[in-house]
C-alpha cells in the first residue's frame, strides 16, 4: 500500500511537470515583426527626437489607436497580417492635432514557425506614400523588407 501511494505521488508530480512547454507561447522573437519608423528633420535631414507622437493604424475594420509616446526617436508599428497589400498608418504630434496618413505598400511571405507561434509573416518590397501631409511633410525609405525589428524601414520627415 505504501508503494502504491508513492507511485501515485510520482505520477501526479510527473503530470504537473510535463504541463506547458516551449509550444505554449511565442516569446523568443519568432513572431511577425513590426515596422520600425524613425524621425528626421525636414530642414537638416538629421535624425530627431519628437516630444510626443500619436499613432493609429487601419487594420481593415477601422482605425485602431496605438497610443502616444513621449521623447521618442523611433516607433515600432505592427502591420496588417491578412492578405491586404497595404496598411494605412496615421501620425499626430498632439492628441487632438492634425493627422498625417501614410500608406505602406508591400508583399508578404508566410513561414511556419511552431505550433505555439503559428505562421510568421515577413514583408518585402516596402514602399510608402504620404497621402495627407500635415504634420508629416515627407517620407523617406529605409530598408525595404522586414524580417526582424532591428533595421529602420521608414523615416518620417517633420
Amino acid at each position: 500500500m505504501k508503494y502504491l501511494h508513492f507511485f501515485f505521488f510520482i505520477v501526479c508530480v510527473s503530470m504537473l511537470c510535463s504541463c506547458g512547454g516551449d509550444d505554449d507561447i511565442c516569446e523568443s522573437g519568432e513572431g511577425t515583426p513590426r515596422m520600425m519608423v524613425m524621425f528626421k528633420s525636414a530642414s537638416s535631414g538629421k535624425e530627431t527626437t519628437l516630444d510626443s507622437l500619436y499613432v493609429a493604424v487601419d487594420y481593415g475594420s477601422g482605425k485602431v489607436d496605438l497610443g502616444g509616446t513621449r521623447d521618442s526617436g523611433s516607433r515600432l508599428i505592427p502591420l496588417r497580417v491578412d492578405d491586404s497589400p497595404y496598411t494605412d498608418v496615421y501620425f499626430k504630434l498632439t492628441k487632438n492635432g492634425s493627422e498625417s496618413q501614410v500608406r505602406i505598400n508591400y508583399t508578404t511571405k508566410a513561414t511556419y514557425v511552431s505550433p505555439g507561434c503559428g505562421v510568421k509573416k515577413t514583408y518585402e518590397n516596402l514602399t510608402s506614400e504620404l497621402l495627407t501631409s500635415d504634420p508629416v511633410v515627407g517620407v523617406e525609405a529605409g530598408q525595404n523588407y522586414i524580417e526582424n525589428e532591428d533595421k529602420t524601414n521608414l523615416y518620417l520627415l517633420f
